[in-house]
């Protein structure tokens, strides 16, 4: 048996796409987080809500944590070089894991105050807070809702780790006012512990999104397959061509958001060198065309 292989390395130019549609909602989120954590803090102060304050500084830390999105993506879209010649996506990697590690212990703190105060049992010496600290709160949960939704819709148009993670903030931070909105309404009503209750039902719906955040990002680090679905689509692709008599082998690999490829391919032994590779180019080109988030393809092609 002999083997012909083909190599491509598809040379990826700067995706301006990619940045201009990070950088502009990154800013709505730095804008939007400066304008809701100056007035929650303000209607907090004006309506001696402790909750609400607490929300405020909530809104105030996702202006760190989109801070370190737009770092990391710039980092994730330099063009490769000598040093790092498969590129940088993978710091995109990184800065989802911070981010992920942020929304933990942003969550963890939310968690271990309520179950704190609910097993102190001393819940009377909760101030009933002013009418103006509900409005904060329900204004705050439209806005982060929205943010959420704007920021993950986004990140699915250029698949990025760390936008989602940032997406994943806001609704905590919705979730958070949630809480407040709850609790603030509990003590008005003369039932301070709903507040701690829904702080501790907000608590596990941030583990499960940092949970979902940092095996994500993870799984993009250490050179995860593709899915099941994807690879699928890889094979049938390739077996398109009638010159492939079969696939002996196919290997993906996440690399940050690209994939890269090893696919043995199986063609008539009768071919000579120069029609084997020509098959070959064949595959590479059409898998390319086919599969955007494909950066690098190796073909080999074996004899049958």
């Amino acid at each position: 048996m002999w083997k012909n292989q083909v190599t491509k390395k598809v040379i990826i130019e700067p995706d301006n796409h990619f940045q201009r549609v990070a950088d502009r909602v990154s800013a709505v989120s730095i804008t939007g987080n400066l304008i809701l954590s100056v007035f929650k803090l303000t209607a907090g102060i004006a309506a001696h809500s402790n909750a609400m304050i607490s929300d405020a500084v909530h809104s105030a830390s996702d202006v760190f944590s989109t801070i370190v999105v737009i770092i990391g993506i710039r980092f994730a879209s330099k063009e490769a070089d000598k040093e790092h010649p498969y590129g940088h996506e993978r710091m995109e990697c990184v800065a989802a894991i911070i981010l992920a590690m942020i929304l933990f212990m942003t969550g963890l703190g939310i968690g271990m105050e309520a179950l704190k105060n609910i097993l102190s049992g001393n819940y009377g010496d909760l101030q009933a807070p002013g009418i103006s600290a509900l409005i904060a709160a329900v204004i705050s949960i439209v806005s982060k809702e929205v943010m959420f939704w704007y920021t993950k819709i986004n990140a699915a148009r250029i698949d990025s780790s760390a936008l989602l993670a940032d997406a994943w903030h806001h609704r905590s931070d919705a979730l958070s006012s949630v809480g407040a909105l709850i609790g603030i309404a509990g003590a008005r009503l003369g039932f301070p512990v709903m507040d701690f209750i829904a702080s501790m039902v907000i608590f596990i719906f941030i583990m499960k999104a940092t949970y979902d955040i940092f095996k994500d990002a993870v799984n993009k680090v250490v050179d995860h397959s593709c899915d099941e679905k994807t690879e699928r689509q890889i094979y049938e692709r390739v077996m398109r061509n009638e010159a492939v008599l079969g696939i002996d082998s196919l290997h993906t690999r996440i690399f940050g958001n690209k994939i890269y490829i090893d696919i043995e391919i199986a063609v008539d032994g009768s071919y000579t060198l120069k029609k084997s590779h020509g098959i070959a180019e064949e595959v590479h080109e059409d898998i390319e065309k086919n599969f955007q988030k494909v950066k690098h393809i190796m073909v080999h092609v074996n004899s049958a």
